[in-house]
């Protein structure tokens, strides 16, 4: 795993670069954040959707609901990048919907987007 760091004046965003599951738990999640916050001083990351667990895509499973707590919790906002379209369930739209209207968790379609609502988030 490679962490990328986008400045933009004051705001920092740590790209993770890694072709496979980064955040598998919480404690990947809790670990991922330390690592960023205390090697790069930095609480924005951008994350892509190969990154994460399919069971974080799994509402029931009750994975998102823990990690993105843990984002919550220690103020570090996440930008999920990917193709969400391939999901039907209706739940995980009205989530990803209502995560997309705050300003702590958002899934959007590319990189650059990731990074345009993460810089114009403050802390």
């Amino acid at each position: 795993m490679d962490i990328r760091i986008d400045q933009q004046g004051n705001s920092k965003a740590a790209l993770i670069d890694s072709s496979g599951i980064v955040v598998d738990s919480a404690q990947d999640a809790l670990d991922l954040m330390a690592t960023i916050q205390y090697e790069h001083d930095c609480r924005k990351i951008v994350l892509r959707q190969s990154q994460l667990t399919e069971r974080f895509f799994e509402l029931s499973s009750g994975v998102a609901g823990d990690i993105l707590q843990k984002y919550v919790n220690y103020h570090v906002k996440l930008a999920i990048v990917g193709e969400f379209d391939r999901y039907t369930s209706k739940s995980l739209r009205d989530f990803i919907y209502e995560c997309n209207q705050g300003k702590q968790v958002c899934f959007v379609p590319d990189e650059r987007t990731a990074l345009e609502r993460l810089h114009a988030w403050t802390l």
